[in-house]
């Protein structure tokens, strides 16, 4: 029997739910043992508004980690992860991406246009907060913090307090959650943080074995589409409070397969935005964000970016799945 690798991963239920998908994944597509090792991150032991936590912080431990040697690959949630990157450390595999819209979760079974006017609606993401303030449904939107469960207590538990929460509707499904969701919102409605849905298997660059090991779980489609949302975001230079989201979808087009890839910038009021979208090739995946992120520029996201600050590349941290 082969030493078992050692994954490590957040303690969460949704991290830990995510790595032990990964790793059954790993151990059935290569026969090779995997073991998950928890390890504790600063965002973990913060009870701060996410997007206040700084840069990297569900994901500086698990690199502390893997540098240090004491585990030998990470999963993250791939939107967590800074767009600058790790010296050392390799993105090895993208698996296939879960659905990556958001979803709402709302007492008595209500859709998003259901809810009244001054309805409670909570969410951790200043994306997700830009874009309910833009559909001018005057409704009171608070930033929470939490696990899944946590939050879904808010609006389904004995104390509930809210009307409503808007998650990744990845999480809940990776959670067999999905059952709670009372309406997945429509991307035209709400879109995704870039890499949303996504997870990311990182190694030590220096481990060529493993990193043609962990090959087996890429997915080209999903890597591609990935990459076109964070040439966008890192392109924009976006701050960790920076309302930026994107979603690339690849469909077949009369000369192969295409990414169809749509940003915006809101600002966090909801009273600004810039929305654009643009194709091309899965080849040219990070060339179709950077260009999509120029356009934006063009038209004066900075100008909204800056609102909540532009702390330089690859910076942002848009906080958890969850």
């Amino acid at each position: 029997m082969s030493t078992p690798l050692r994954l490590g991963t957040r303690g969460s239920a949704l991290a830990m739910a995510q790595s032990g998908q990964i790793a059954d994944a790993l151990t059935a597509a290569t026969g090779r043992p995997v073991e998950l090792v928890e390890v504790v991150t600063a965002g973990d032991r913060s009870s701060a508004p996410v997007h206040r936590l700084g840069v990297g912080v569900f994901v500086s431990a698990l690199r502390d980690a893997l540098v240090a040697r004491t585990i030998d690959l990470a999963v993250h949630s791939y939107k967590d992860l800074p767009t600058a990157a790790a010296a050392g450390l390799h993105i090895a595999a993208v698996p296939p991406r879960q659905d990556p819209r958001d979803a709402l979760v709302a007492r008595d079974g209500r859709t998003l246009t259901e809810l009244p006017a001054g309805a409670t609606v909570g969410t951790g993401a200043l994306r997700r907060i830009a874009q309910l303030h833009a559909l001018g449904m005057q409704l009171e939107v608070t930033p929470i913090r939490g696990n899944v469960d946590t939050r879904l207590a808010r609006v389904l538990g004995p104390e509930a307090d809210l009307d409503a929460v808007v998650l990744a509707r990845a999480g809940l499904a990776r959670l067999g959650r999905a059952d709670v969701i009372t309406e997945t919102l429509d991307p035209m409605l709400m879109l995704p943080a870039p890499a949303q849905g996504a997870l990311a298997v990182e190694c030590r660059i220096d481990d060529p074995d493993l990193v043609e090991l962990l090959a087996v779980l890429d997915h080209a489609p999903s890597r591609a589409a990935v990459t076109a949302e964070r040439a966008l975001l890192a392109t924009l230079e976006a701050g960790c409070s920076a309302p930026v989201a994107a979603y690339a979808e690849l469909a077949e087009g009369d000369a192969g397969d295409e990414i169809y890839l749509r940003g915006a910038v809101i600002s966090p009021d909801g009273t600004r935005e810039l929305r654009l979208s643009r194709t091309g090739t899965p080849a040219d995946a990070a060339e179709i964000g950077k260009a999509l992120a120029a356009e934006l520029l063009d038209l004066g996201a900075d100008s909204i970016l800056g609102q909540e600050g532009h702390t330089g590349p690859g910076t942002q941290q848009f906080g958890s799945t969850e």
